[in-house]
């Protein structure tokens, strides 16, 4: 089973009845695009810009829309829940007239479908993915965004919950965009970045590789490389930037030394030999660790 298919099932079972994307477009209704209202709180891709928006506009002139868009009826008519790309590629097109799929979503499915419908896709910019896969998550818990992020967290740690363990198997099975232990690891660290980084990220498209080295900078530089990195400023650039800033400093530290006690803490035979006023020193002193050193070492 391909990645893509496997996704397209997790949309299928998402929402009831709604038909598989190899389906004829027969069983699809056809509404004015004007018709069609996008519904802002079930929309994870905050952005409408697209560099491939253009290349969708060509296909759906020469061939139309191959697949039909996901609306769900409201009071003034159609609201969008899945395909707003295509919804705008057929206005850019020129279309007057798009096929659709109504169903009848409660809140709570019309969201599930858009986040699963926008996960699928290979471009999807990494603050979209990581902000539309945490909504999943704590909806998929029934818990606030911040709670289910502490508890993806907490997931890696000793105070695993293995009750929502089988939850989170599933339904990063279903996304097919990896596992939820590569996902907290590699992604969801990222919303420890500061704020205007991250701002930028989500209203400016600012990209992700850029926006690393803005958050790895220290603070007083930081608004500095965002504003060289926002005037259009390339990675080369904003990384020499950084250089400029933060230029490096003589070594003070006895390298040597250092790596000598990094293989002793990480001996287990050694540690295993201290007796409780040596572990309650050497925890002492661990909590004395600076707050970059500690985020650098610990997990997660």
């Amino acid at each position: 089973m391909t990645k893509r298919r496997s996704i397209k099932g997790a949309l299928s079972s998402m929402v009831e009845d709604l038909a598989p994307a190899a389906e004829p477009l027969a069983s699809a209704s056809l509404l004015p695009v004007t018709s069609i209202t996008v519904g802002v709180a079930h929309q994870p891709r905050r952005r409408a810009e697209d560099a491939n928006l253009q290349d969708l506009v060509v296909s759906i002139r020469e061939q139309g829309v191959l697949q039909p868009l996901l609306v769900r009826p409201v009071d003034k008519g159609h609201e969008l829940v899945a395909g707003e790309r295509r919804w705008r590629a057929a206005q850019l097109a020129g279309l007057t007239e798009v096929p659709v799929l109504i169903r009848e979503m409660t809140d709570a499915q019309a969201l599930e479908a858009a986040l699963v419908e926008n996960l699928q896709r290979e471009d999807m910019e990494v603050i979209d993915e990581v902000d539309a896969t945490l909504t999943l998550v704590a909806h998929r818990l029934g818990i606030p965004r911040d709670a289910a992020r502490h508890r993806l967290m907490a997931q890696r740690g000793s105070k695993a919950d293995q009750e929502t363990l089988p939850e989170l198997e599933a339904l990063f099975s279903l996304l097919g965009r990896g596992t939820w232990q590569s996902f907290v690891k590699n992604k969801l660290r990222i919303l420890n970045w500061p704020d205007p980084v991250l701002a930028a990220m989500r209203e400016q498209g600012l990209g992700y590789s850029i926006a690393g080295i803005i958050a790895a900078a220290p603070v007083e530089h930081q608004a500095e490389l965002l504003q060289i990195a926002l005037a259009q400023g390339s990675k080369a650039q904003v990384r020499a930037a950084s250089k400029r800033l933060n230029p490096p400093k003589s070594r003070r530290i006895d390298r040597q030394r250092t790596i000598l006690i990094a293989r002793k803490l990480a001996s287990e035979r050694w540690l295993a030999g201290l007796n409780d006023e040596d572990e309650k020193a050497l925890e002492a002193w661990l909590k004395k660790m600076p707050e970059r050193i500690r985020q650098a070492v610990e997990p997660g």
